[in-house]
């Protein structure tokens, strides 16, 4: 008698066992997980901004044996992030590099108004520079080397004169006017406005 409760006692282990088994068998498998970072490889290309000027040559087939070709095209890259080129319209260009905008603007062109293109995209060397003037230590251009605003483009050109208001005009390329009063900007009570290629800062005297 004692053995057969012990062959029982035996075989319902073994039963649990196996279900148990079973069990850890239908769990789903836990998802792969990467440690590798992904390889980007434009990383430390320029790519346009907001303000860059882009100048685009368009030259076609016959252009290319004859030496001769469309006029380049020159357009600023707006605050929407688009330049305007003819036939096409507006075009992203912010955040792209040269190679990726000439890309962009091709597949527009060809082969609804093209059957053959070579599109080249650059900006002019003198392109990236914005001007601070008036009552400031050292006025004139200042070179865009990143993003900027009106109160750090002040201390680019070493701050203000003795003489100088502390409300500036920031001018856009586009003739955009914006008043910015620099202290307030400072005490943390007014956004400072970005600063981009192609515009000016207007340091006025001050009337006191």
């Amino acid at each position: 008698m004692k053995l057969f409760v012990n062959g029982l006692f035996m075989s319902g282990l073994l039963i649990v066992g196996a279900i148990l088994t079973g069990c850890a068998s239908m769990q789903p498998n836990p998802p792969h997980t990467s440690t590798s970072t992904p390889v980007n490889s434009t990383i430390g290309v320029a790519r346009f901004q907001v303000g860059d000027t882009v100048v685009v040559t368009l030259t076609t087939g016959a252009d290319q044996q004859n030496n001769t070709g469309i006029p380049p095209y020159e357009d600023s890259i707006k605050e929407d992030g688009t330049i305007t080129m003819p036939l096409i319209g507006k075009i992203i260009a912010v955040g792209k590099t040269p190679g990726e905008l000439q890309n962009e603007i091709w597949t527009n062109y060809v082969p609804k108004y093209y059957v053959q293109l070579t599109v080249t995209v650059k900006s002019p060397e003198n392109a990236r520079v914005y001007y601070v003037g008036g009552q400031v230590n050292h006025s004139g251009v200042q070179y865009y080397v990143g993003l900027t605003t009106v109160s750090k483009a002040i201390q680019a050109a070493e701050d203000f004169n003795d003489f100088a208001s502390h409300t500036v005009t920031l001018t856009r390329a586009s003739g955009e006017r914006i008043q910015v009063n620099v202290d307030n900007v400072r005490a943390g009570k007014l956004v400072d406005p970005p600063v981009y290629p192609g515009d000016q800062i207007d340091v006025p005297r001050s009337l006191f």
